[in-house]
């Protein structure tokens, strides 16, 4: 199933490359498109400013008693007609003096006249200048050749500098706002190239979340209808809740992982003992048990129940009987202190990874999971792996439900593995109440319930304590592993599936906590019975030699 979401995953990246690809090609066109507009408008500025150059040369060189170039002829009438040229201005007003003069001439002119009795002469128009040149346009924007010629007639030397000068500046300006126009072209140019990149990197980093968006999608459609089908997971108020089946596939795949770290006996040991050659007809428990299906008889009870096809209800296969029967039982402390520092997430990889490697080698075997805080719960795995941290550890109590689960057993191995990270905190009065806060009278319950227990056998019992800085908690836990004749571990959350396998395996632990001063040697674990000899079975059940 990964192998055909990866396929799936690869698939859809590649569609989406090629889109991606498509659209920064669209993108390519256009920046190129501004490029060559970039450039045809900076050649097209080159070249006026070239003729603006030359033009300025033929200015520089311009001789206005001869005929205007052509070239320069709209610059030359434009400066004739600037109001603010000294041709175009006013005579000055006659100042103080002249004005005395004029009026002293008059008045004499006037007396000669009165003795002579004979008019005066017309007085001279004052010493002034022409009327302006601009007069000469009769009003319009432009002068008309003769017009222009009779203008350059009147200007004096300095005059016709100044309106050199003026042609001079006139290109000059034009020149620069030219330069201005061009600079501000290339910015504008360049605004365009920068907004088309943060556009294009903008896209692309659309189209590439959408892709994951899109990738993720079909992953997790994919996914949940493989998961489906296959049983793993289902629908409830259309959301996706876990099965036990992928709890238990879960607990496989974590015992395979552990398994890499054990010890090559432990190892060897996990996977059973040899073949006894003796098999029983029973329905289908486990998937590894596909290999030993009896088809006929599968086919007949589907047929039997109305179905057209075989399912798990109607496997049948050939289980080999063996002659050891396993009981065992796997107590979880959900206290709300186990939900410190993933304490409780790791106890319950322990314990399905052990659920696992019991059932890998017992297909027939007998495990009931516990989970206890004030309460103590029989649980199956996908209630046990759902589990939430509870209130104070009734662990006399887990031990009471243990011996009412162990007592009536047949089987000749009898197992008890219990993970815990403190000491009784809680007990149950003979009423049936829950009493917490009492320590004293908690741990009193728990050696009581354990002695209780002790009256099984066999029973090996294995107490694993996560390490902890109060030494109370291991004083605790050694007194009621000494009540049971069993072992106690003491270990950090990351190794409780390594030790747990290790001692279902019949190897030593591997980490102790430290004996109390003083304390009696601890006495050595009850070994396991040894497997007696395989029942006779009739020769209608037998398979192979």
């Amino acid at each position: 199933m990964a192998q055909r979401v990866a396929e799936l995953r690869e698939r859809l990246r590649r569609q989406f490359s090629r889109h991606v690809a498509r659209s920064m090609e669209e993108y390519g066109r256009q920046a190129e498109e501004l490029e060559r507009v970039r450039i045809r408008s900076e050649e097209a500025i080159r070249a006026q400013l070239t003729a603006l150059e030359e033009r300025l040369g033929r200015a520089r060189s311009l001789d206005l008693s001869r005929v205007v170039d052509p070239d320069l002829l709209s610059e030359v009438q434009a400066a004739l007609l600037l109001p603010d040229a000294s041709w175009n201005t006013p005579p000055p007003a006659p100042g103080l003096w002249a004005r005395i003069r004029a009026a002293l001439r008059r008045f004499v002119d006037w007396l000669l006249g009165l003795l002579g009795r004979r008019r005066s002469k017309q007085p001279s128009p004052p010493p002034g200048r022409d009327l302006p040149i601009a007069t000469l346009s009769g009003g319009g924007r432009a002068l008309s050749p003769s017009a222009l010629g009779e203008a350059l007639a009147r200007l004096s030397a300095p005059q016709r500098t100044e309106l050199k000068e003026r042609v001079e500046g006139t290109i000059e300006r034009q020149e620069s706002t030219l330069q201005r126009e061009a600079e501000a072209k290339r910015q504008d140019a360049e605004a365009q190239r920068r907004a088309l990149e943060a556009e294009k990197e903008e896209a692309r980093r659309r189209s590439e979340a959408e892709a994951d968006r899109w990738v993720r999608t079909a992953e997790e459609q994919r996914l949940r209808r493989e998961l489906t089908e296959r049983g793993l997971v289902a629908e409830r108020s259309g959301e996706l809740v876990v099965t036990y089946s992928l709890v238990e596939r879960f607990a496989r795949l974590l015992l395979e992982s552990e398994r890499r770290d054990l010890p090559g006996s432990a190892r060897l040991s996990l996977k059973g003992g040899g073949s006894t050659g003796v098999y029983e007809k029973a329905r289908l428990r486990q998937p590894e048990e596909i290999a030993h299906l009896d088809i006929p008889s599968s086919i007949i009870a589907a047929r039997q129940a109305g179905q057209r096809h075989i399912d798990e209800d109607t496997s049948l296969i050939y289980r080999e009987i063996t002659s050891e029967r396993a009981h065992v039982v796997l107590a979880l402390d959900k206290s709300g202190s186990m939900e410190e520092s993933g304490k409780l997430a790791a106890a319950k990889k322990a314990l399905l990874a052990l659920y696992s490697a019991v059932r890998r080698k017992y297909p027939d075997a007998i495990i009931d999971v516990l989970a206890f805080d004030n309460d103590v719960r029989v649980l199956d795995l996908l209630e046990l792996w759902e589990c939430p941290a509870g209130s104070f550890t009734n662990t006399g109590e887990a031990l009471r439900t243990a011996f009412l689960l162990l007592r009536g057993s047949r089987a000749t191995r009898k197992e008890l593995y219990v993970i815990t990270d403190g000491l009784p905190e809680s007990y149950t009065a003979s009423d049936g109440t829950v009493r917490s806060g009492n320590l004293d009278a908690a741990m009193e319950s728990a050696l009581l319930r354990a002695a209780e227990l002790s009256n099984i056998d066999p029973l090996r019992f294995t107490l694993l304590l996560i390490k902890s800085e109060n030494p109370e908690y291991e004083r605790a836990a050694r007194l009621i592993a000494r009540e049971l004749h069993g072992e106690l571990v003491v270990t950090e959350p990351g190794r409780l599936a390594f030790e747990l396998l290790v001692r279902w395996a019949g190897g030593r632990e591997t980490e102790r906590a430290p004996r109390e001063t003083g304390a009696p040697p601890e006495p050595v674990p009850v070994p396991r019975t040894e497997p007696g000899k395989g029942r006779k079975r009739k020769a209608d059940r037998r398979m192979g030699g």
